[in-house]
């Protein structure tokens, strides 16, 4: 090909452009060679052979352009800038309604950094997007063929130094995040990306243009004149923004490479495919975008060099479907304006009212209307001999903006419908409002050398006239300007365009009779104690619930533990607005148990797993899936990861975990499982081994220790019979040396539970703490060690709240009142879990009454053989000991000192030899007896 420009085609121009350098730059070397050089991209891109229609991302001028082209030219072959491994998906657009995106997803990588997984690209479409209107041509048209040259998705990341390179700047109107959800943080494929990379290029022209970011820019001076502009013009105008910005654009090296490398690859496939099929440039369109189509490098055109050697994919399987997008989300991950894409779809609505264009929509397309079929007009070939399209740049440049009717009376309908959802909303706006705003938009475009109000100028002024001091409902007026122009668009997924596992769980949920498709949260009612085939509807919902983000599946009612299953259950379900989460559910498998089951094997085989994830993992597999295979599998790996493990910062988890499962094993099988006797067998020797390391440890908290201790002391009966030694724990704890206060009172409730301590001797080092005014300070921290001590040796309760009570009744006001603050702090913060038996046990000793407090005597203080002789009984004589009492029942009491060991016979206090207490108790029968006894 002949890359000499041709100079009769752009004489003029380049004529213009030479002056103006030479006037305003101090010469014409630099800014002339910058100019110059735009005229001779333009006219070697108008002058291939293949022609080179440049489009902007969801710009309604182009697919207005896009669609006037297509029905001039119907041209046989359409090359498009997309991925090349996403044209299978595209025929799936018809079953799904506008806005979605093209995506390609890997969950396992291989040959790519480990941490960028998962991998997702996506490419979204919207009505409005010369991309969409060619695809609809391509697939509707017969004998038309529609072919994807752009990189792959492997070579997106395959030319991608890190992975968040390409993520555009943040910008200040962007969305919320729950609208970026639909997209994630996938990496967007730039079709048709036009935004200048210079940044002081931006600043100059918005704050030359008199807008406030780049949306508006792009609006006003490229949109709305391009809107009415012939083919030739609107080809050449885009080729020379295209120009443009690339001459200007900064020299990143490796954004230049992948930019240049982009280009290389796509003409390399346009070439071997017309090499292959034997196309002619004449019958085929490449539609690219604007960035792309001014391109430099040797590859370019049909005659180009064949010097691009595209490299081999990746070993990484990469999945394909389609998600839901919106405008909203859109606009978040290319770095546009809030509200600048749905001004876009009320622009397309308008160019096809007034051009009476009719677009290319696929055919049963959801949500559209299906178009009249038009008939078919050839296209003009152009004559033998005819050169490329005259200059139109010049007259283009010159041509002033013309306000026409259409504008106006579009601008009284919004100034009038504005106002009347500003009342909607609560907004005590009125007809005045109305012309206020239709007004002060004129005005501000005035202001602004604009010849036309733009949706923006309208919006700051709605904004000026209605919006007073404050916001009384939940939108303020610039939101309902976008709302009244379009809103924010979501698109949809349909059924038929699901993967497996997607169209499974809705067959599977389909006896609830829900619109599951329907955006929103739907209330689900199961009752499955009458309608037993529910029982299948909540088993998915629980594994959805576990699977999908929060609130896509959301328990109201019910609940799913172990052993325990709920006759009814309400939900509320949201699978419609959380469709990609379920798409993506769709890569990873081809039913959600499969999903479920890898998701539960990668937690416990992950590098950062810990026994207590092994066991969580153990108990979703019984809960969800019902696997004894897998939950054995499972918990025979926990039983390895227990064995790794050197700290017992997991302790309190896992005593939880397999006090559960071992109740659940207990009560609904025959026997235990061989997994779980051998994790107790070995987690007894394990805790016993770590038990003094932990005691002396001050990283190892007092909560970490107890569990230790409850693991050893609720599983010492099941460790026992299965052949472990007691002598182990007794010297574990006799080696504890430890030196805070609260593990001191742990140990000291070990060795009561193991015997080597009596419940005398722990009250009496209790007193000896309150009694020494060096270690009645700490003495709150002791406090903690016996409530954490409830967790091992939970018949320690009533002493718990025997040494708070006798702290109480002992301390004066001046000590107590400064330490009661360090004991709240202390309970709170070690033993809320703990509190409620301290608390259940306090109200079983404590009286009901108030009034029986005064004749009350705690059972601690009860049990001393001096307090029970001075206790007072009903008639107001001294109560009798505990010998009449075990005098009255000896079968009892017998058994009790067989069962303590107790050795010995009973010792009764002789009877007393004289009656005169008795006389003293009853003198009449005292009076009859001596009568009786005196009578001769």
């Amino acid at each position: 090909m002949d890359s000499t420009p041709n100079e009769g085609t752009f004489t003029a121009l380049r004529t213009q452009l030479q002056e103006a350098a030479a006037a305003f730059a101090d010469g014409p070397d630099a800014l002339e060679g910058i100019l110059l050089g735009i005229v001779d991209d333009v006219d070697r891109a108008v002058r291939e052979p293949l022609e080179i229609f440049p489009v902007c991302h969801h710009s309604p001028a182009s697919a207005l352009a896009m669609a006037r082209r297509l029905r001039e030219k119907q041209p046989k072959v359409v090359y498009l800038e997309l991925c090349e491994d996403m044209a299978p998906l595209l025929t799936e657009l018809r079953n799904c309604r506008l806005p979605v995106a093209v995506q390609a997803f890997a969950t396992k990588v291989d040959g790519f950094p480990a941490e960028w997984a998962p991998l997702s690209v996506v490419a979204p479409l919207t009505e409005a997007s010369a991309e969409y209107q060619a695809i609809a041509y391509a697939l509707d048209t017969p004998g038309v063929e529609l072919v994807l040259v752009d990189r792959s998705s492997d070579h997106v990341f395959q030319w991608q130094e890190t992975k968040d390179e390409s993520a555009e700047p943040a910008d200040p109107d962007a969305p919320p995040a729950e609208e970026e959800a639909l997209h994630g943080d996938s990496v967007g494929v730039e079709i048709g990306d036009l935004r200048p990379r210079f940044a002081e290029l931006e600043e100059h022209l918005l704050r030359h243009g008199r807008v406030r970011h780049w949306s508006e820019w792009w609006h006003q001076y490229v949109e709305l004149p391009l809107g009415d502009s012939d083919h030739d013009t609107y080809r050449q105008v885009m080729l020379l923004i295209g120009s443009l910005f690339r001459r200007l654009a900064p020299g990143e090296a490796h954004r230049v490479r992948v930019d240049e490398d982009r280009e290389r690859y796509m003409w390399t496939r346009m070439r071997q495919h017309m090499t292959a099929t034997g196309t002619d440039p004449a019958d085929a369109l490449y539609v690219c975008g604007a960035f792309h189509a001014a391109s430099r490098v040797a590859e370019f055109g049909v005659h180009g060099a064949d010097t691009f050697e595209i490299s081999p994919p990746s070993a990484t399987k990469w999945q394909h479907g389609l998600i839901p997008s919106s405008h909203a989300a859109i606009e978040a991950q290319f770095g546009l304006a809030a509200g600048s894409v749905s001004i876009a779809a009320a622009q397309w609505a308008k160019n096809l009212r007034r051009t009476r264009v009719k677009p290319y929509r696929l055919a049963g397309q959801t949500g559209t209307r299906m178009p009249k079929k038009a008939a078919r007009t050839p296209a003009a070939p152009t004559p033998a001999g005819q050169g490329p399209a005259p200059d139109r740049l010049t007259g283009f440049l010159r041509r002033p903006p013309v306000l026409d009717r259409f504008d106006e009376e579009e601008l009284l309908g919004w100034s009038v419908e504005i106002v009347r959802a500003a009342r909607r909303n609560g907004y005590l706006a009125s007809t005045a409002d109305a012309i206020a705003v239709f007004e002060t938009s004129i005005l501000l475009a005035g202001m602004r050398d604009r010849a036309r109000p733009t949706p923006y100028d309208f919006q700051d002024a709605a904004v000026t006239c209605i919006e007073k001091d404050t916001v009384p409902g939940r939108r303020d007026v610039r939101r309902l300007v976008e709302i009244m122009l379009g809103g924010d668009r979501v698109g949809q997924v349909g059924y038929d365009a699901l993967p497996p596992l997607a169209r499974d769980v809705h067959d599977r949920l389909a006896p609830l009779n829900l619109k599951l498709q329907q955006r929103g949260v739907q209330r689900a009612l199961l009752d499955m104690a009458s309608r037993p085939e529910l029982q299948q509807c909540s088993d998915v919902l629980w594994m959805l619930r576990y699977l999908m983000p929060h609130g896509a599946a959301r328990t109201v009612m019910g609940e799913r533990r172990l052993g325990e299953r709920s006759l009814q259950e309400s939900w509320d379900l949201a699978l419609g607005t959380h469709q990609r989460a379920l798409i993506e559910l769709g890569y990873e498998g081809v039913s959600i148990e499969q999903v479920l089951e890898q998701r539960l094997r990668r937690t416990a085989y992950g590098p950062q797993a810990t026994t207590a994830t092994v066991l969580k993992a153990v108990e979703d597999a019984t809960l969800y899936l019902r696997s004894r295979r897998l939950a054995d599998e499972l918990g025979r790996h926990a039983l390895q990861v227990l064995a790794t493990e050197r700290s017992v910062d997991g302790a309190p988890e896992v005593l939880r975990r397999v006090r559960g499962l071992l109740a659940y094993y207990r009560t609904s099988e025959p026997s235990l499982p061989a997994w779980i006797e051998s994790f107790v067998k070995a987690g007894y020797a394990h805790y016993c081994t770590l038990l003094p390391t932990a005691f002396a440890d001050d990283d190892a908290s007092v909560r970490q220790v107890a569990a230790m201790l409850g693991f050893l002391f609720s599983m010492e009966g099941l460790a026992l019979s299965l052949g472990c030694d007691r002598n182990q724990l007794e010297l574990a704890v006799a080696q504890s040396r430890p030196g805070e206060a609260a593990k001191t009172a742990l140990l000291w409730a070990a060795r009561t539970q193991l015997g080597h301590l009596s419940r005398a001797d722990l009250r009496a080092r209790c007193d000896e703490l309150l009694g020494n005014p060096l270690t009645l300070p700490a003495y709150p921290r002791y406090l903690s060690g016996f409530l954490h001590a409830l967790e091992p040796v939970p018949g320690l309760a009533d002493f718990a709240v025997e040494a708070v009570s006798h702290a109480f009744a002992r301390l004066p006001d001046p000590v107590l009142l400064p330490w009661l603050p360090t004991l709240i702090t202390t309970v709170r913060s070690g033993g809320t879990d703990l509190a409620p038996l301290l608390i259940r046990e306090a109200g079983r000793i404590f009286p009901g009454r108030l009034a029986a407090l005064d004749t009350w005597v705690p059972p601690w203080r009860a049990a001393d053989p001096a307090t029970v002789t001075a206790r007072p009984s009903r008639d107001g004589t001294a109560a009798p000991g505990g010998v009449p009492l075990l005098s009255a029942y000896p079968a009892t009491c017998d058994a009790v000192a067989d069962l303590l060991g107790c050795e010995g016979g009973w010792h009764t206090p002789a009877p007393s030899r004289t009656g005169a207490v008795l006389l003293a108790r009853h003198p009449r029968t005292a009076r009859a007896l001596e009568e009786l006894l005196t009578t001769p």
